[in-house]
C-alpha cells in the first residue's frame, strides 16, 4: 500500500509541477484529536459549518471520528506547499487549496473505496453543496481533517512535516488511512 501511494504521489507531482509535496507514514495512535479544533468549526471560521456534508455537524462528533480513524493502523499524511504574492493573497490561498484538493480527489478516486481519505477544508466536489439534501456525489466526497477534530499543527509534528514553509507560502494537509 505505502509503495503504491508513494508512486501515485510522484506521478501526480510530475503532472502538477507547481506543487511541492512532502509526506510521511505515521501510526494513527499518534494523531491528536481536539475539541478546540471543532469549536473553530462551530464558529464558522471557514463558512462551511452546517452547509456541507463533509463539515460539522454532518461530519459526526470528534469521538465518533476518533473511534473510526483509530480503527486503522496507519495514516499516509501528505502536504503541498504553495507560493503566495504576500500574506494577504486570498486568491493564491484558494488556488493552492483547490490544487491540493484536486490531488487529494485523484488519490481518493484511486484508494477511497478501501482507504478513507481526508482533505484540506470542506468538500470541493460541488460548487455549492446540496446539504441538507442528499449528497449528489457520495462516492467522490472526502471529509476535512479539521472536521474530524484533528489538530493540524500537532499532526505536522507527529508526521515530522513542516506546517510553516516560510514567508508568503501556504501549506495544505491531507491523509489516507490504511
Amino acid at each position: 500500500m505505502k509503495e503504491e501511494l508513494v508512486h501515485s504521489l510522484k506521478l501526480y507531482n510530475a503532472a502538477l509541477e507547481s506543487l511541492k509535496l512532502d509526506y510521511s507514514v505515521i501510526p494513527v495512535s499518534v494523531i491528536s484529536f481536539s475539541h478546540e479544533v471543532r469549536k473553530a468549526c462551530e464558529t464558522n471560521v471557514c463558512g462551511n459549518y452546517n452547509k456541507c456534508w463533509t463539515c460539522p455537524p454532518a461530519s459526526g462528533s470528534v469521538e465518533d471520528n476518533k473511534k473510526y480513524i483509530t480503527s486503522f493502523s496507519s495514516a499516509f499524511v501528505f502536504t503541498t506547499k504553495h507560493g503566495l504574492e504576500d500574506s494577504f493573497d486570498c486568491e493564491g490561498m484558494e488556488n493552492g487549496k483547490d490544487s491540493h484538493n484536486r490531488l487529494t480527489a485523484k488519490l481518493h478516486e484511486k484508494y477511497g473505496k478501501t482507504n478513507p481519505v481526508y482533505g484540506a477544508g470542506g468538500c470541493s466536489v460541488c460548487y455549492i453543496c446540496a446539504f441538507p439534501d442528499i449528497c449528489r456525489f457520495p462516492l467522490k466526497k472526502f471529509l476535512s481533517i479539521e472536521a474530524a477534530g484533528i489538530d493540524i499543527t500537532e499532526l505536522a509534528v507527529s508526521a515530522n512535516l513542516r506546517y510553516n514553509n516560510g514567508e508568503n507560502t501556504v501549506t495544505y494537509f491531507s491523509m489516507i488511512l490504511f
